[in-house]
């Protein structure tokens, strides 16, 4: 039995490596991870590793109460064509088109896809 998509990807992060799926037939890159490509359902995907560049589609300020410090939750859109969920390290500077770079924390329990300004 083969691992799932999701451990694959998880295994890679671990390795401090950041993969993304592609479709063979169409090309387009697929995340999440996944068994098959969404619409088509082509179950054709290779795993290709990502430049780890973006820019930052969305951003949202979260405040906790002091003396906790506020962080962000961003979208930053791969420069592949995938669009993920993470966070950028300190909130200075932070907005919509920044351009980033992935890092991946492995100081917790699991690795933790992370950007930083580029």
């Amino acid at each position: 039995m083969s691992a799932s998509p999701e451990t694959v990807w998880r295994e890679a992060l671990a390795e401090g490596r950041l993969l993304l799926q592609r479709a063979r037939g169409s090309g387009s890159i697929v995340f999440p991870p996944r068994l098959a490509e969404p619409g088509s359902g082509e179950e054709d995907l290779e795993w290709v590793e990502a430049c780890g560049m973006g820019t930052i589609y969305s951003v949202t300020m979260i405040g906790r109460k002091p003396p906790a410090e506020p962080y962000n939750v961003v979208l930053v859109d791969l420069d592949e064509g995938a669009r993920v969920m993470s966070r950028v390290e300190g909130s200075a500077g932070v907005a919509i088109g920044l351009r980033v770079r992935a890092t991946i924390d492995l100081g917790g329990d699991e690795p933790l896809l992370l950007f930083e300004p580029a």
